[in-house]
């Protein structure tokens, strides 16, 4: 699945890396930056690149439609689930946008069709993660929600702070994966949250580092995640480029289900009687 899905990313992300050389002669991403911000471009639209290049950020970085592949992507051994949601794989997408940041900044068509389909990523997989019931399955859905942030960061033209979401989120993401994993090794193979709780008390270590990362995720002061979190809804409420009233209303609605779904999660595991 996420070899198909990535395919149809690449349809678009191929035709794009091609008009760029076709334009410049050079893939460096530094010298085409420069061009689009020196305005010198006339052979190819920075709408038309930059959505190109967004297609296959889409694919890569699950934006919906093509986000289908991320739950399945974590039935492997958790530390690689650790690996590919907080640091490598699925932020590859943001990393390069963020980096061809003249492009974007140059098309404001695009920035407004990249800040919409985050944000609507970024809502839907939060209602999805809602009603989880496979502790990874939560975190999964919880990575597209998170990378549909990154990417209004992106699209209201707030390149540094989309990385700073991507590198706060990498640590405390990796750490929810991790204490997910020390909480299946210490229930013998079991994902099932509804057969869980009560586990703060025989697994305290997993218990503290897990709860610590979920206050981080939920954008809870004075934690790393409330500081690129905040970064975003600001600019999505301040910017020019991409930002609007729509697409803060619905990134802070978000936010909010962020933390409650986190809580949920930390609850149902860690709290309660044994199940």
């Amino acid at each position: 699945k996420a070899f198909v899905t990535n395919r149809i990313g690449d349809a678009g992300f191929l035709p794009g890396m091609f008009l760029l050389y076709w334009a410049f002669g050079t893939l460096d991403m530094d010298r085409i930056n420069a061009a689009y911000q020196a305005g010198t471009v006339t052979m190819i639209s920075a709408s038309l690149a930059g959505i190109l290049l967004f297609i296959g950020a889409t694919g890569k970085s699950a934006q919906i439609p093509l986000h289908v592949w991320l739950p399945d992507a974590m039935a492997g051994p958790t530390p690689v689930s650790a690996l590919i949601h907080a640091a490598t794989m699925v932020t590859a997408g943001v990393y390069m946008c963020a980096r061809l940041w003249g492009i974007f900044a140059s098309a404001a068509g695009a920035s407004e069709l990249i800040a919409w389909t985050g944000v609507l990523t970024a809502f839907v997989a939060a209602t999805i993660a809602l009603v989880q019931t496979d502790i990874k399955k939560v975190l999964a859905y919880s990575t597209v929600s998170q990378l549909g942030f990154m990417f209004v960061a992106i699209g209201v033209g707030a390149y540094g702070v989309a990385v700073f979401h991507l590198y706060t989120h990498a640590f405390f993401k990796a750490c929810l994966f991790l204490g997910a994993g020390s909480v299946i090794h210490a229930l013998s193979g079991e994902q099932d949250i509804r057969k869980m709780g009560g586990l703060a008390k025989r697994i305290p270590i997993t218990f503290w580092t897990f709860a610590i990362a979920t206050v981080a995720i939920a954008g809870i002061p004075p934690l790393a995640g409330f500081f690129s979190k905040d970064e975003i809804l600001w600019f999505a409420f301040a910017s020019d480029q991409g930002g609007s009233a729509g697409v803060f209303a619905l990134a802070a609605l978000t936010a909010l289900m962020t933390a409650f779904y986190m809580f949920r999660l930390l609850w149902l595991v860690f709290f309660g009687g044994s199940r």
